[in-house]
């Protein structure tokens, strides 16, 4: 019976080995196939460790830091932990959809592309290269700009909305100028930021000596020793923490935003918002949507994180408009956590800087599948086969107002 049993089993592995599905590489003993780097990483945080490996040391920095002191930008992680799922057991999971429907539109899954600047210090046409994965991934996408074309084809992503930071709201005929563009172009959304009116201090890029246009230049300049280039230009442009903030003109005020909302009937989201008096204030002004943001935690330090803020702010809206938030995500879980705390959609900005440094618009693709297919799993191992099905008995708090 046992020489039976093993012979077989020879014949089985013999069997599989002359298999023509096995690769020559394995049956000859050298292991497995190498398959596309693109693969390696199994999770976001090993693309962060790719992108630092990858990139000029300054412009990592201009990446990763935070304002000043970055308590905000720990505390955007940290706030995480506190906030326990509560899984519910013998539920029907075996098809799990993530799709969801904002401002009228489908989603194919509740994770959009955050607006950030600079890309072309992390990876060539970094914005263009961006919304080619957005598209890829069936993502929704804010742009800074620059796409226009691309939105126009068609091929661009589904849904876009185009960022502002009301540099073009300075004067009425500037902003009228905009609209029509951005109507003209295709852009589903108009998408303004109110936390980047003044620039802050940033003193990773402030001791590096950081020139902002190095980034509409293609990235650091170095020489063949590998020192600094500072051309005569770039000593205006240096990042310093001694100049007293100004602007050449007044900062805009909700009657801009009014004169705006006068202006198209394209969906307007103000991006920026921690504070229920503010979503209110939005809800009265007739915007669309609001994103609880700290900017990356990159603006005003010791804001705490945005997920502490997004309760509030969901309360606030009181189901007239949908809120969106970003801020400190980079797992399924986290995402799971801000859509049972009543979030619509969770925005990234790093993750998909961390996989367009390292493969272009195949890793910000690569980035967002990871994230979708995290969120769908945890969703599942949580009881809900559907977004609508979470809800904020999904979770509890543990030690945070929240």
């Amino acid at each position: 019976m046992n020489v039976d049993r093993r012979a077989a089993l020879r014949n089985l592995a013999s069997f599989f080995l002359a298999s023509p599905l096995l690769s020559e590489q394995v049956r000859s003993g050298q292991g497995l196939p190498k398959q596309d780097p693109l693969l390696d990483p199994i999770n976001i945080w090993e693309f962060k460790k790719l992108a630092r490996e990858k990139l000029d040391p300054i412009s990592w920095d201009y990446m990763d830091e935070g304002g000043k002191d970055e308590v905000s930008l720990r505390e955007n992680r940290t706030a995480f932990d506190r906030i326990i799922i509560r899984p519910r057991w013998l539920t029907d999971i075996h098809n799990i959809d993530l799709s969801t429907e904002l401002l009228g539109h489908k989603l194919n899954f509740p994770i959009y592309i955050c607006p950030a600047g600079g890309k072309n210090c992390f990876y060539p046409d970094g914005e263009l290269e961006t919304a080619k994965g957005a598209a890829a991934a069936g993502a929704h996408m804010i742009t800074n700009g620059g796409i226009d074309e691309l939105v126009k084809s068609g091929q661009g992503p589904k849904t876009c909305w185009h960022y502002t930071i009301g540099g073009d709201f300075s004067r009425e005929n500037a902003m009228l100028s905009f609209v029509e563009r951005v109507e003209e172009a295709g852009y589903t959304g108009i998408c303004w930021t109110v936390d980047n009116m003044l620039v802050s201090h940033r003193e990773r890029s402030i001791k590096n000596k950081f020139v902002r246009t190095w980034c509409n230049e293609g990235g650091v300049p170095r020489n063949a020793e590998g020192e600094v280039i500072f051309k005569e230009a770039d000593v205006d442009n240096i990042w310093r923490s001694d100049v007293y903030p100004s602007r050449p003109f007044a900062t805009p005020t909700w009657d801009n935003l009014r004169q705006l909302r006068d202006m198209t009937d394209l969906p307007i989201i103000i991006k920026g918002v921690l504070t229920g008096e503010d979503t209110e204030l939005c809800v009265r002004y007739g915007m669309s949507a609001v994103v609880v943001s700290n900017h990356g935690a990159r603006q005003i330090d010791h804001t705490g994180s945005t997920i502490e803020a997004l309760p509030e702010c969901v309360q606030a809206a009181g189901g007239k408009i949908p809120v969106l938030i970003d801020g400190g995500f980079r797992r399924g879980t986290d995402v799971l956590k801000a859509l049972a705390l009543g979030a619509t959609a969770v925005g990234i900005a790093r993750p998909y800087l961390w996989g367009l440094t390292c493969f272009g618009s195949r890793g910000v693709a690569r980035v967002l599948e990871l994230m979708r297919v995290e969120l769908a799993l945890d969703m599942g191992m949580s009881g809900v086969a559907k977004i609508s099905d979470i809800n904020r008995k999904l979770v509890r708090i543990r030690n945070l107002s929240i």
